[in-house]
């Protein structure tokens, strides 16, 4: 009598269950993958309908953003120049050196002043005779005109209600003759950016609206021409998901291109401004990365609506 054998191996075979589930998701990655090429196939097929939706596309989102990089030129010419600028007291002509320099002591003192700084006529002649077409008409003068300056800083801080009060204080001050803040153009510069960037936010809504619109009278046009086909798909169970995909991998493609085609437009027209002589800030890197992927998004966005509604007026 043959000896019994005994196994402790037990057969590697998965769950019905899970091998349905391994094979759908293998079958949905792959469907995205050929869906994703042939939409890329399908757009390169036609390359001028394809190059007319990004082109239209880009210089909406290209508009925005161009507006955009002006202002943050702007803002950052702002800040090259300081945000407190000093403030400069003019005093009397009759006013000496001594004076100057007991009223600098006096206005350091003020707890909203960060440093003082006193500009003797001389200085301030020297200063103009180094400036183009002033040197031949200081020599004709028989004394200095030019008045004792003190260069007031405010403090770091400061909001606009206190630096006008030390404006206020510094032109009631006795043998003062006037004072300039020169200041008050950041404030009026911080106002037009606000409403810059307001308005550029406004702008980049509504033509974010039409780069989506474009996408999708594209993508309805793709799918009105298919429509025979859509409808053999779907009378053999292809699912809405299953025939909508390749639409909208396509609405990917043209957000993707528009988005980069809008970074490389508003940076080539700005670079050549005014002769060169208009110095572009780098774009920062999370602009760079949010206006495709952004681009991408309203152009799946365009596409899923489209395709959705068009798809239910199939079925």
């Amino acid at each position: 009598m043959p000896p019994e054998t005994t196994s402790t191996e037990l057969p590697d075979v998965a769950p019905r269950s899970e091998r349905s589930r391994v094979r759908r998701v293998a079958g949905w990655r792959e469907h995205h993958g050929w869906s994703a090429a042939a939409s890329l196939r399908r757009l390169a097929s036609r390359p001028l309908g394809t190059l007319l939706t990004v082109a239209v596309m880009g210089l909406a989102l290209a508009l925005p953003l161009a507006f955009y990089l002006l202002l943050g030129n702007v803002q950052r010419l702002g800040d090259a120049l300081g945000q407190n600028q000093a403030i400069s007291v003019f005093l009397q002509t009759d006013q000496s050196n001594t004076t100057a320099q007991l009223l600098a002591k006096q206005v350091g003192e003020r707890s909203d002043v960060s440093a003082v700084t006193v500009k003797t006529p001389q200085q301030g002649m020297d200063e103009l005779a180094k400036m183009q077409g002033f040197s031949g008409a200081l020599h004709a003068l028989d004394n200095n005109p030019l008045p004792f300056v003190l260069q007031v800083q405010p403090k770091d801080g400061l909001d606009a209600a206190a630096v006008e009060q030390l404006v206020t204080d510094m032109r009631a001050t006795h043998g003062v003759d006037m004072v300039q803040d020169s200041g008050t153009w950041r404030q009026r510069l911080d106002a037009l950016l606000g409403v810059g960037n307001r308005a550029v936010l406004v702008l980049a809504i509504l033509l974010a609206v039409a780069a989506l619109l474009v996408v999708g009278n594209t993508v309805r046009m793709d799918i009105a021409s298919r429509a025979e086909e859509i409808g053999v798909l779907m009378l053999v169970g292809a699912s809405r998901a299953f025939v909508r995909r390749p639409y909208l991998y396509a609405g990917i493609w043209y957000g993707l291109f528009s988005g980069l085609y809008a970074l490389a437009e508003p940076v080539a027209r700005l670079s050549q401004a005014y002769d060169g002589k208009l110095q572009v800030g780098g774009l920062p890197l999370w602009l760079l990365l949010a206006v495709p992927l952004a681009a991408a998004t309203l152009g799946w966005l365009g596409a899923r609506l489209v395709s959705a509604w068009q798809l239910r007026q199939a079925a």
